[in-house]
């Protein structure tokens, strides 16, 4: 297919990755949904609380699927005089909600935990927790590597976010198996143990998510794409020097503004640059919607 940077293909690259976003929610919906289906059933059969701990945040961890989805549909919307940059903030906002949403169910396993404590409770079907536990971790770490895989591709970073975190809540389901293997050894604590353990390593994983949620909505950019951005645009003949550039995410798209530096020439011939210019861009950041590129005139460099 030939390669063309007119704003209708951008507008259709938008759509496609929205699209491909959805898609990968509604899968990884599913996949968690099911496996937290499974692990309740084991819990209500077993009363393990670690077990019911990891059920809740599986459960959670299926609900964040909503918001990103109902962000990824609104960004589809077209810009309007209200919000002339469009609507893809309701991403960045949408991990605000995940954010609230996986704090509560942290709180809520670690009261669980803590009151198993006080109240103690003999876990039964132990086998059945143990493979509850591989199943809570099967199901996350496919989920896992299909978010991470989609979010790089349409360059989400809630969407890679999402999947980092399903792949850390996978490996929290294996401790699940760790304490009702505690338990089969005749050490009933290890059940509620593992459970606040759990609760706790949530609340440490989250603040990762916080900071790169902060970032963005503080239009924070991370220095490699600025650094492939500059070289870009070095790269463009004609252009002597890159004076400003600036870029930042809307959702999962970016979009940026430049000042490049071109010898004393015709206008254009300093059309032409700048164009050239924008077709490195694009080919160097793919999920670039546009960048507006004002020019200066510059002395073309010394010879070596």
């Amino acid at each position: 297919m030939p390669h063309s940077h007119d704003a209708a293909d951008s507008i259709d690259d938008a759509l496609e990755a929205s699209a491909a976003g959805v898609r990968a929610l509604k899968i990884s919906l599913f996949i968690l949904l099911g496996t937290t289906l499974v692990q309740f059933g084991v819990f209500l059969a077993s009363g393990s609380v670690a077990l019911l701990a990891d059920t809740i945040h599986n459960f959670s961890d299926a609900l964040t699927a909503v918001p990103l989805w109902i962000a990824f549909v609104l960004a589809r919307r077209l810009a309007t005089r209200h919000y002339t940059y469009g609507f893809g903030r309701a991403e960045d906002l949408a991990g605000l909600f995940i954010v609230a949403v996986v704090a509560l169910s942290a709180v809520v396993a670690g009261i669980e935990a803590v009151s198993r404590f006080f109240h103690p409770a003999t876990v039964t079907n132990l086998g059945w927790v143990m493979a509850a536990g591989v199943i809570g971790f099967a199901g996350n770490e496919a989920v896992a590597l299909y978010r991470i895989r989609v979010g790089r591709q349409i360059g989400s970073a809630a969407l890679v976010a999402d999947g980092v975190h399903a792949r850390i809540d996978g490996l929290t389901s294996l401790s699940v198996v760790i304490g009702a293997l505690g338990v089969l050894l005749g050490f009933p604590l290890a059940d509620p143990i593992v459970g606040l353990l759990i609760a706790v390593s949530i609340l440490l994983l989250l603040w990762g998510t916080i900071r790169s949620i902060g970032r963005r909505l503080m239009d924070g950019i991370d220095p490699d794409l600025v650094h492939r951005a500059e070289h870009a645009l070095e790269a463009t003949p004609g252009v002597v020097g890159v004076t400003r550039l600036q870029l930042r995410w809307v959702g999962h798209r970016l979009q940026g503004a430049a000042e490049i530096s071109v010898p004393d020439t015709s206008v254009a011939e300093a059309e032409s640059i700048v164009h050239d210019a924008r077709h490195h861009l694009a080919h160097a950041l793919p999920n670039l919607d546009d960048t507006v590129i004002a020019i200066t005139s510059g002395a073309a460099p010394p010879s070596a």
